[in-house]
């Protein structure tokens, strides 16, 4: 065959190759700019849980939802993409998203399931979800009307998503780095028990000087 005939004979395989990864790549850098904004709504849903803006969270978490959605439906056709690192990192916040929130008001947890997504990258979310609830204790702790049951309540809530982290003990292939985060909820989980009981023990002690100073006539 001369040149010209094996030129021509591969030109359809490279051309429909050419196309395949235009088409690919496409994919890829939407997916990647989908998933920034996917996590910008998750920041937002969090920072307006924190501030107790409930109406502002759960609009925020409904766009998370439908950006998870449009962010899933662009790279449908590419499994490779769903499980790269930026588009399990972007569902990973919806997940601390989704679950922060519904801790925090008290709500069932949202399932893999009913957020689409797999299961280390719901673990590895829950476990993000738990570090943010040391702020929010700690903030219950900073208000002088800080109710002390509903910091306990999400120490509980801490502990239990631990307790549940540590059984899952397989390679970091498999659960996408969920060791390194169970180590880092448990150091915030010590942490804040610690914040917790030591808050505790002064506002015990604080109650009993006071009863001391009333029943010495100190105070009116």
């Amino acid at each position: 065959m001369s040149d010209d005939q094996i030129a021509d004979a591969l030109l359809p395989a490279a051309d429909s190759i050419r196309a395949a990864f235009v088409s690919k790549n496409a994919a890829r850098d939407s997916a990647i700019s989908r998933s920034r904004e996917l996590i910008r709504h998750c920041a937002e849903a969090i920072r307006a849980t924190h501030r107790r803006e409930w109406d502002a969270a759960e609009a925020k978490l409904t766009t998370a939802r439908t950006a998870a959605d449009e962010l899933r439906g662009v790279i449908a056709d590419y499994p490779d993409l769903l499980y790269s690192g930026y588009t399990q990192d972007a569902l990973k916040e919806v997940v601390e998203a989704f679950a922060t929130y519904a801790i925090i008001r008290d709500r069932a947890l949202p399932s893999p399931e009913t957020l689409a997504v797999d299961g280390s990258t719901y673990l590895n979310g829950l476990a993000e979800a738990a570090t943010e609830l040391r702020r929010f204790i700690l903030d219950i702790l900073r208000r002088e009307d800080g109710d002390a049951r509903e910091a306990e309540r999400l120490l509980d809530w801490m502990d239990a998503i631990y307790d549940q982290l540590v059984t899952f003990d397989f390679p970091d292939a498999i659960t996408g780095d969920l060791r390194r985060r169970t180590d880092v909820v448990r150091g915030v989980l010590e942490r804040t028990r610690g914040d917790l009981t030591t808050t505790f023990q002064q506002q015990r002690l604080q109650a009993a000087l006071k009863e001391f100073e009333h029943r010495s006539g100190l105070t009116d």
